[in-house]
């Protein structure tokens, strides 16, 4: 079972302004920029993410269901900023492994901890 909702609603109201500062630098971050399915604004939301596969793949801590995640299958491609560099991403995928084997050991544990297994997984755009 993923992170409750409550806890994704007061992260968007607090936490998330305060994450956005760094989360496009940091190693295992980046900030999604999307656009609303119905309203077309753009949003920038801090999460959790790594190379995988040639792509990369995003910790889905708040499950599959978040509007970001829906925002970005909607689209099939969006971009994200991360350490600093601005990425383009293709063909969001989401999946699930509760064993978290592709995350970094500190993040695994966590991840298997709050039993957050789905992930999103994405290929670079190619030019």
């Amino acid at each position: 079972m993923p992170l409750p909702r409550k806890l994704a609603r007061m992260n968007k109201a607090g936490l998330n302004h305060v994450t956005r500062l760094f989360a496009g630098w940091l190693p295992g971050y980046a900030i999604v920029l999307h656009r609303g399915r119905k309203s077309g604004r753009l949003y920038r939301t801090p999460v959790n993410v790594f190379r995988h596969d040639g792509g990369y793949r995003f910790a889905l801590t708040y499950g599959a269901d978040s509007d970001w995640v829906r925002n970005v299958r909607a689209a099939g491609e969006f971009d994200i900023t991360t350490r600093g560099r601005l990425v383009t991403l293709t063909d969001p995928t989401t999946g699930s492994d509760a064993t978290a084997d592709w995350a970094p050991v500190g993040v695994r544990s966590v991840l298997r901890r709050i039993d957050a297994g789905d992930y999103l997984q994405c290929r670079l755009q190619r030019n």
